[in-house]
C-alpha cells in the first residue's frame, strides 16, 4: 500500500482581514507608481521586466520605475530605497 504525505501545515496564525489602502485598479491604475526591483540574480532584471510587461498591460495608465542592485549578495542601497519608498507599491524579484 502506498501512503501520500500532505505537506500542507497547519496555518499558525489567526488570518486578519484588511482594506487596501489604495485601489491600484481604479481608472487604469492612474497615478499608481509601481516599483520593479531586480535582486542581482542572473535573469532577475529579465524576470522582473516581464512583470513590468504583464502589470503594464492590466495598469495601463500606472508609471512603472526599475531599478537592479546588481548583487544578490548585498542589500539595495540607500539611494534605490529611497527612490523605491516613493512608490504606491514595489515588488522584489530574483532570477536564475
Amino acid at each position: 500500500m502506498v501512503r501520500f504525505h500532505d505537506p500542507r501545515a497547519r496555518v499558525g496564525t489567526n488570518l486578519e482581514s484588511y482594506d487596501l489602502a489604495r485601489d491600484v485598479r481604479a481608472d487604469d491604475g492612474k497615478g499608481v507608481v509601481v516599483g520593479l526591483l531586480a535582486n542581482g540574480f542572473p535573469d532577475s532584471d529579465i524576470f522582473i521586466a516581464k512583470v513590468g510587461e504583464v502589470i503594464g498591460e492590466r495598469l495601463p495608465a500606472a508609471e512603472l520605475r526599475y531599478w537592479n542592485k546588481g548583487n544578490a549578495g548585498l542589500p539595495a542601497n540607500d539611494a534605490i530605497l529611497g527612490e523605491i519608498a516613493d512608490c504606491d507599491v514595489a515588488i522584489a524579484a530574483y532570477g536564475h
